[in-house]
């Protein structure tokens, strides 16, 4: 591909917001540390330099080598980019006398620019750097200002090179989008035609390639990466494709014959394994949160690998992974962002297992990858599951886990998570589940006493699970699922639910 975009990331938190709006342009862009560029450049059409929590200023600041770029490829400083370019061009750049952190407005833009080309002064920009640009750099025109920022944005002469010190990435800039496409198709001249179905396209013209006629083996779990992973790779390879399903005794009532069944359906060559009894073997008197991940993880790769080494001359392992986890893993791997966690699915694989690895999906965003599928004829209801945790129900079972717990679970959380799509709740809600709690208290059912377990109830909103909100779901409906809970579900005669958001609370309780 000739119209990519490269994103030299200098640990900036909206990196992956730069990504996600030049994708939405239709436009492809990967993301790289700016101490990790590419071998080549020869298939970028620009370049952009993300914001950063360093200063310019400072002895410990990211300093790139731009000689290949600067003049050759049209080049958007943002943020820290710019005050890079102005630091570094010959300009000044100091600390400003008043932090500008939020909301600002454009007060002057020059007009004969195609870069703010049906942007109008007073459009609301995002601001968030405590230095400013005192001086443009040689040979720069200014092209826009805020009443506190003068030199907002820039233009050095003779080159398609450009400096802002807002964040068009981010929701707050109204007309950050329409800059974007500004820099990136009218002057970049780069043609937007990045979309599913040519993903889909390319992606299966090249396994095919990459794979021949090898066999390959794919975990399924019933999510959305995985699925769609799976139907690339069998349109790519057929029948050699290979796919296991586990079933750890933690999925959701009915979820592996349901999901089976589906995936039978949808014309894939899957094994279901049901390994419930030997998990839960495993998992017997452990409470630690932690432990049960780490019983759970080692459970599924040894049966994992018992299962594929039945299959004859199988050369590669498919995984799911999709882009975040790739620039996460980077991160840990030296690149400048603040670690956010190292992912099993990059290189997690236990060395016994002697499998090539190939993920189709690692370079797409979660929306894009439901977008893919989609493309593809997936099911939508299939596409618009809610995540549901690898260690499945056990982090839900707060202590040790036994299969009474599970049944109970199991039962409590199909009442909920039925009741969401009866009442045309399930997809305004990001993520729902129910959690058993380690403590019962005393109810009344007709004369009697009781003492049984208690449940709480989980549904939040987000975009990317990072941060989320709980949902003010409707008493009515809360008051109707409560009572058939505990009607229904013998064992439990008590139902909260969590109000918290994260942070300072996280989505799962374990």
């Amino acid at each position: 591909m000739q119209n990519n975009v490269l994103i030299l990331d200098f640990g900036s938190q909206y990196t992956q917001l730069i990504a996600r709006r030049v994708r939405e342009l239709n436009i492809y862009c990967e993301i790289h540390p700016y101490n990790k560029p590419p071998d080549t450049l020869s298939e970028f059409k620009a370049v952009i330099l993300s914001g950063s929590p360093f200063s310019v200023r400072g002895e410990d600041a990211p300093h790139p080598d731009l000689s290949a770029i600067r003049g050759s490829k049209p080049l958007l400083g943002v943020c820290y980019g710019a005050q890079y370019l102005a630091h570094f061009g010959g300009g000044k750049v100091a600390p400003s006398n008043n932090r500008e952190y939020g909301r600002a407005n454009l007060s002057f833009i020059k007009r004969d620019q195609k870069f703010f080309e049906h942007i109008d002064a007073g459009s609301q920009v995002w601001m968030s750097h405590s230095d400013t640009i005192k001086e443009l750099p040689t040979g720069a025109e200014l092209l826009a200002s805020t009443n506190d920022v003068e030199n907002a944005a820039y233009k050095i002469s003779g080159e398609d090179t450009y400096g802002i010190q807002f964040h068009p990435e981010v929701y707050h800039s109204t007309d950050g989008k329409q800059l974007l496409h500004n820099f990136l198709i009218e002057i970049a001249k780069i043609t937007p035609d990045w979309t599913p179905d040519s993903f889909v396209d390319s992606t299966v013209a090249d396994l095919k390639k990459k794979i021949g006629n090898d066999k390959v083996v794919l975990g399924l779990s019933g999510g959305v990466d995985s699925t769609v992973a799976a139907i690339l790779l069998h349109k790519a390879i057929g029948e050699n494709l290979h796919c296991i399903f586990v079933n750890n005794g933690l999925l959701r009532k009915n979820e592996f014959s349901s999901v089976l069944d589906q995936y039978k359906g949808m014309g894939l060559n899957v094994k279901g394994v049901d390994a419930s009894a030997r998990f839960l073997d495993e998992l017997a008197g452990e409470s630690d949160p932690e432990g049960k991940r780490k019983i759970i993880g080692k459970v599924f790769i040894d049966v994992f690998d018992d299962e594929s080494h039945q299959i004859e001359d199988a050369k590669w392992l498919a995984q799911g992974t999709i882009y975040p986890d790739v620039i996460e893993s980077v991160s840990v791997n030296g690149g400048p962002s603040a670690t956010i966690k190292s992912h099993h699915n990059v290189g997690g694989l236990p060395d016994f297992m002697k499998l090539k690895v190939v993920e189709p999906l690692k370079m797409l965003f979660k929306d894009e990858v439901r977008r893919v599928g989609a493309s593809m004829g997936i099911d939508p209801e299939l596409l618009g599951r809610h995540p549901f945790p690898g260690p499945g129900l056990a982090i839900r079972i707060l202590g040790d886990i036994t299969s009474e717990k599970v049944s109970i679970l199991q039962e409590v959380d199909a009442i909920f998570i039925n009741g969401l799509k009866d009442s045309g709740l399930y997809n305004k809600v990001w993520q729902a589940g129910a959690i058993l709690l380690p403590v019962q208290s005393v109810g009344v059912m007709g004369d009697e006493r009781t003492y049984e377990k208690c449940v709480a109830l989980r549904a939040v909103e987000s975009t990317d699970g990072m941060t989320a909100d709980w949902v003010n779901l409707p008493y009515e409906f809360l008051q109707k699922t409560s009572n058939e809970i505990i009607n229904k579900v013998k064992g439990v005669n008590r139902v909260v639910y969590d109000i918290s958001s994260k942070p300072p609370a996280t989505i799962e309780w374990e």
